[in-house]
């Protein structure tokens, strides 16, 4: 058996494959960066039009605010929502927000 083919054989099959998983990452980082953008255009045409979008699985959230207990109520947000750390801080302040008027 030609053990050198066999290498040459593998090693492309190895670059194959790094090369797609490249290019699958890339693409993942492109629809994640237009869905942010998306989403911040959305985000300023609610608050230019002052529409009021409830948020989901609050209610563990304004228990926690009712305590006091900001910082618990930003990692119930983040569990329930599966949101990132400043969108669950901003949708806290908001929720509180309304809470306070």
């Amino acid at each position: 058996m030609d053990y050198a083919l066999v290498g040459i054989v593998l090693a492309a099959v190895i670059v194959l494959v790094t090369a797609d998983l490249a290019a699958r990452r890339e693409s993942e980082r492109r629809q994640l960066r237009r869905l942010a953008h998306v989403e911040r255009k959305v985000d300023a045409l609610v608050e230019e039009l002052g529409v009021e979008v409830p948020e989901p699985h609050v209610e563990r959230v304004v228990a926690l605010l009712d305590q006091g207990k900001t910082i618990q109520a930003i990692r119930a947000y983040r569990e329930e929502t599966g949101a990132g750390l400043r969108e669950a801080k901003e949708a806290v302040d908001r929720i509180g927000g309304r809470r306070r008027r």
